[in-house]
């Protein structure tokens, strides 16, 4: 499937998602769709029901997909379905804080862990303030570990939060909100994968196997070390 603008309704949408179990949502792995091509351009950041922007926060808001910059720092809905075997494959057998202690994880990505750890469903504004990175100097850094926190599928993005000024009313641009992937999966009923990481990969392997092209999945085994 690669033809451009064939999908319109977040229900389509929806079966798109659960028959390929991983979408990009822009163009990132060869042979493969992406949200925004399998979507009309018009539709886009409009605020309708018909609007691909929007979805991206229900996906993961209705349990429908988890959520994150899971692949080379780009944004993807990975299905309910595969999102077990997905985070056993691409996670590490170690806790964060043992990985930083090997020198595999940063320290500004341990902080923000626990932070989110502790606060479930934490909006980036807030948690840059908790972490005291709101100065300029630090939001490289910031990003930095939010991204390598997702990369590793430690945390997934929860949904966008309206921003709300000191009286509770609506201020300035939507935000982004973070929870650990167990706890999305808790909330969702998803439990963790039963077996090994070698088990996930060969469950993910075979998932694709009738529904991707061989392009696409030379190219994922290669990324994620399948």
């Amino acid at each position: 499937m690669d033809e451009q603008g064939i999908v319109t309704t977040y229900e389509e949408m929806s079966q798109v998602v659960n028959r390929l179990g991983i979408l990009p949502l822009a163009q990132l792995i060869p042979g493969h769709p992406s949200l925004n091509r399998l979507t009309k351009a018009e539709n886009w950041h409009t605020g309708s029901e018909l609007d691909p922007w929007a979805w991206r926060a229900r996906f993961p808001g209705e349990g429908l997909a988890g959520y994150g910059k899971f692949i080379r720092k780009k944004a993807v809905l990975v299905s309910r379905e595969w999102f077990p075997a997905f985070v056993k494959a691409v996670g590490s057998s170690m806790e964060l804080e043992e990985r930083y202690n090997n020198g595999l994880a940063s320290r500004e990505a341990v902080q923000l862990l626990q932070i989110i750890r502790d606060n479930e469903g934490i909006e980036t504004r807030e948690l840059r303030s908790l972490a005291e990175m709101k100065a300029k100097e630090k939001k490289t850094a910031f990003d930095n570990a939010l991204n390598e926190l997702q990369g590793t599928a430690d945390i997934v993005i929860s949904g966008v939060k309206a921003r709300l000024n000191a009286e509770g009313e609506v201020n300035g641009w939507n935000s982004t909100s973070f929870e650990t992937a167990a706890h999305w999966m808790k909330e969702n009923n998803l439990h963790s994968f039963g077996g090994s990481r070698e088990e996930a990969a060969e469950w993910l392997q075979a998932a694709m196997e009738a529904q991707w092209t061989n392009e696409a999945k030379a190219w994922i085994n290669k990324v994620l070390s399948l």
